[in-house]
């Protein structure tokens, strides 16, 4: 176990190596990329087995297709409507937080459904870890972001 640990970090830490910097772009191979140093990162950082990998990362899979689906109507509906936001109406202002607040639900509720799934196969205190995991990369990612565009 103690020897699995230690090829997951040197793993990591050869990924980080090799790709470097360029592993932060967002757009078509660097996403690949990027979604390929997270699963790397969150593995370790979770510590899950080569079981529970085997079960979690179908159901994580899953859920991050669901949260990009509704962020790309997040995107569609909400975003694209605040440019205007001086002119809208009071209906429109009220149909636009009605939006807003089903999006937030849908969020809610596909968060919810991944805990209740994901419970079945790490234990709390590995799913306490991943949204720690989770943070700890996003926090990553954009101070290498900031960095490569020379904001510091």
């Amino acid at each position: 176990m103690k020897i699995m640990k230690i090829m997951n970090k040197k793993l990591l830490i050869l990924f980080v190596f090799f790709l470097g910097s360029s592993w932060f772009y967002a757009q078509g191979p660097g996403r690949e990329r990027i979604k390929t140093l997270k699963v790397a990162f969150i593995t370790e950082r979770v510590g899950l087995t080569s079981k529970e990998a085997q079960s979690f990362w179908p159901i994580y899979n899953d859920y991050e297709e669901t949260l990009e689906s509704i962020r790309r109507q997040e995107r569609i509906e909400l975003r694209s409507r605040i440019v205007t936001i001086e002119s809208l109406s009071e209906e429109e202002s009220a149909a636009l937080l009605d939006k807003f607040l089903a999006i937030q639900k849908a969020k809610h509720l596909a968060e919810k459904d991944f805990i209740a799934k994901v419970r079945n196969v790490i234990s709390p205190k590995k799913m306490v870890l991943l949204l720690k995991a989770e943070e700890d990369f996003k926090r990553r990612l954009l101070q290498q972001m900031r960095k490569r565009r020379g904001g510091g």
